[in-house]
């Protein structure tokens, strides 16, 4: 089959279109535009097809976070670049197994046409609120409350807890649980693990381990430092275990009859609840996804009045409220580590702790606390991370967020105009420490659903029941999965 041009008006006679050999056709054929006759008309040589250059990310068909809608990609090679250069993902082509990713969603929120896009889990969560069955639980993240008005046409920074609250509930969860108080009992665990680590001077600094895509990072890269992360699960991991065996304990629940449910701001909660070592939680929800629902329910959220979470686990400390926002973890371990170590509340100084606060992607202090004089550091974004760690051996205690700003600038949480982003990470983050300085409890362990815990049922921190439920290891070959052996 070939193709012949007018030499006039460029038009191209196509056999195989036509289904008309042109060297069949009657010498009298003309041009149907400028009525050129075909004696005139060129053959048309075959162009090569050009090599399309592939800038986008690659995502594996089972990510359990991100998609990718590809009719309305254009290749403009934006994701790779915020993969590559903002969140440090680094590979050459020929090592790589599958395509990598950390799960952290910074490729969605920067996609100018809407390419990339969440998993969502928010319609299976829907089967199983009208499933009668079943008991359905959820817990609120932090940074959450902050952002999901944002949906709404709303300023963000502003605390409507409650009015999520009561959107839960109108959703028909059964019980609406405050993922603080995960947080509270990450940081009495880890706090805990802190200051043993400093008693020993074993395995410093101390990383932090809630921010999944961190560990992972840190489990594909830096898997002979993983001695240095805390052995503590995330305040996911946490409030699900507890959820399985405390709660549904107290309620006479059966185990095979509760479904858990996370709303998270995070991309890489998807991933989390699928490690081995995860095993109660069900599902996550983001920010964006939880909007989605209450629209597809006809729900207005502007209108909704203000409810309390439910109790047994329903509160959290202000500590546990920055847990958000990048400096917020360390913050709160501070204020607990102080108490284990003098047996006093830490001075006010450490509930305004600047020097680990704000927008500035790596954040130092010096601080006394009892005995101990240490180097702190808060970072976000792993390629100021892999900075830190060219002189980690200074620092006792390091906290790591993958996302600009820490979870207020998930990727899943609202999706707004590009430029704006950072002013409304900042809002979000300010939102946080408006919250706890607002609080009347600032610290984990004057948590009195935090101390029942204890008493009722974990003993205390760092006990054997705790260690075995709430603690987790870490996975030295993953990095197998991926990257080719050398």
């Amino acid at each position: 089959m070939n193709k012949y041009k007018c030499p006039k008006c460029g038009f191209i006679y196509d056999d195989e279109k036509e289904n008309i050999l042109f060297t069949d056709l009657d010498d009298n054929y003309f041009c149907p535009f400028c009525l050129t006759p075909k004696k005139e008309f060129t053959l048309e040589e075959e162009q090569p097809k050009k090599e399309v250059v592939e800038k986008r990310v690659q995502i594996s068909p089972d990510n359990p976070s991100i998609a990718r809608i590809e009719e309305k990609c254009i290749n403009c090679g934006i994701c790779k670049n915020i993969c590559e250069n903002v969140v440090g993902i680094k590979y050459k082509k020929e090592d790589v197994l599958q395509p990598i990713c950390i799960n952290c969603g910074q490729c969605v929120v920067n996609c100018p046409t809407g390419a990339l896009v969440t998993k969502y889990n928010y319609k299976k969560v829907l089967n199983y609120l009208n499933d009668t069955d079943y008991i359905v639980t959820v817990s609120l993240a932090p940074a959450v409350r902050v952002a999901l008005q944002e949906e709404f046409n709303q300023e963000a920074g502003a605390n409507v807890t409650k009015k999520i609250v009561t959107a839960l509930k109108n959703l028909g969860f059964d019980y609406v649980f405050d993922l603080t108080f995960g947080a509270d009992l990450t940081i009495m665990e880890e706090a805990t693990e802190l200051v043993k680590r400093l008693k020993t001077k074993e395995n410093l600094p101390m990383f932090t381990s809630c921010c999944p895509s961190w560990v992972k990072y840190m489990e594909l890269y830096h898997d002979d430092l993983l001695n240095h992360l805390s052995t503590c699960k995330s305040p996911i991991g946490m409030q699900a275990a507890v959820i399985n065996s405390y709660f549904i304990l107290y309620k006479d629940i059966p185990k095979d009859k509760i479904i858990n449910v996370m709303v998270a701001p995070c991309t890489a909660k998807k991933y989390e609840i699928n490690r081995d070592e995860i095993t109660d939680m069900d599902y996550v929800i983001t920010t964006r996804e939880l909007a989605m629902m209450l629209r597809e329910c006809e729900i207005d959220f502007k209108s909704l009045e203000e409810s309390e979470f439910d109790v047994l686990l329903g509160g959290g400390s202000g500590a546990g409220d920055i847990f958000g926002t990048s400096g917020g973890v360390m913050e709160s371990a501070l204020r607990c580590a102080y108490h284990i170590v003098t047996n006093e509340d830490a001075p006010v100084s450490f509930y305004d702790l600047e020097s680990v606060r704000g927008n500035t992607a790596i954040k130092e202090a010096k601080i006394k606390m009892g005995n101990y004089d240490l180097k702190i550091c808060a970072v976000f974004g792993m390629p100021n991370l892999e900075k830190v760690l060219k002189d980690m051996s200074k620092y006792d205690f390091i906290e790591v967020m993958n996302c600009p700003l820490g979870c207020v600038g998930g990727g899943g949480q609202p999706l707004g105009v590009i430029s704006k982003m950072t002013d409304d990470r900042v809002k979000r983050s300010k939102g946080l420490y408006n919250i706890d300085s607002n609080k009347k409890i600032r610290v984990c362990y004057k948590n009195p659903d935090i101390i029942n815990l204890y008493r009722a049922y974990l003993h205390y921190p760092g006990s054997p029941k705790a260690h075995k439920l709430l603690h987790t290891t870490f996975n030295h070959d993953l990095k197998l999965k991926y990257f080719c052996k050398k």
